[in-house]
């Protein structure tokens, strides 16, 4: 398939390099449109307030790189509008650092937000992400964002199950159809790991920043939230805590009340 990819964790990520690398090893034409800079929390939205730079890149990934200083949204609309040379089959966004599970969390990620600017072109899309603790977490930043040990273990082994899910799922999802398959992977992922179906997590994310410093700054935190899911159908947040692949097929036609 002919895939734009994306993320938004920004170019630097060595999240996006081992997806990137997965999947021209499963046979995918890449095209890859990323930001310059992270830009996780970012949900859907646009740079509107000052234009946007686009610049090609040679990261040595073996497929034609661009760089956008926006958002995930930013670079699959304007990659499909004035960068790519071809037309893509579908959209992958990601590897995500972090899950992007519940609620609480689709809504605002950028990675999701990557996929989901691509079915608004009428594109099948996947959106994947990767389960962290937040003591790994805390060591992948002290490293400066380099995967070792058991992490960078997990790391290629959920790209590849990603490059082997998005040739299944992507090439049966209707064009046109507002369709993204979120997909989380648990840690550790083997190369084993189950994949179940799973609905979003109903959770509340409360309190998300501190309070005001001397200088009536506030900063985004991490928090723990609240799950108030029924006890069936399986969730995405209780699959990857059960340590199995997560597969949410967001269906935006479904959004609302008769």
């Amino acid at each position: 398939m002919k895939l734009l990819v994306t993320n938004d964790d920004g170019i630097h990520s060595l999240f996006l390099h081992e997806l990137i690398s997965a999947l021209k090893a499963a046979g995918h034409e890449l095209y890859v449109v990323a930001p310059a800079n992270e830009q996780s929390w970012t949900g859907a939205s646009k740079t509107r307030g000052r234009p946007v730079k686009s610049a090609a890149m040679d990261r040595g990934f073996g497929c034609p790189t661009w760089i956008v200083d926006g958002t995930p949204s930013d670079c699959v609309n304007i990659g499909i509008a004035h960068l790519l040379p071809v037309k893509v089959d579908g959209i992958v966004s990601g590897i995500n650092v972090g899950f992007n599970c519940t609620l609480g969390f689709i809504i605002a990620s950028g990675t999701v937000a990557g996929a989901w600017e691509g079915a608004l072109h009428g594109l099948p899309a996947m959106a994947v992400s990767q389960d962290l603790s937040e003591g790994i977490y805390n060591h992948l930043k002290d490293r400066g964002g380099q995967p070792d040990g058991e992490l960078l273990a997990t790391l290629k082994i959920s790209a590849a199950h990603a490059a082997r899910l998005a040739g299944e799922l992507l090439p049966a999802t209707p064009r046109r159809s507002f369709t993204v398959h979120n997909l989380n992977f648990p840690y550790p992922c083997k190369p084993e790991t189950a994949l179940h179906r799973t609905v979003p997590a109903h959770f509340f994310v409360p309190g998300l920043f501190t309070p005001a410093d001397d200088q009536g700054r506030h900063q985004l935190v991490w928090t723990e939230g609240e799950d108030v899911s029924p006890p069936s159908p399986l969730t995405d947040l209780k699959c990857v805590e059960a340590g199995f692949i997560s597969h949410t097929v967001l269906d935006y036609r479904k959004l609302g009340h008769a």
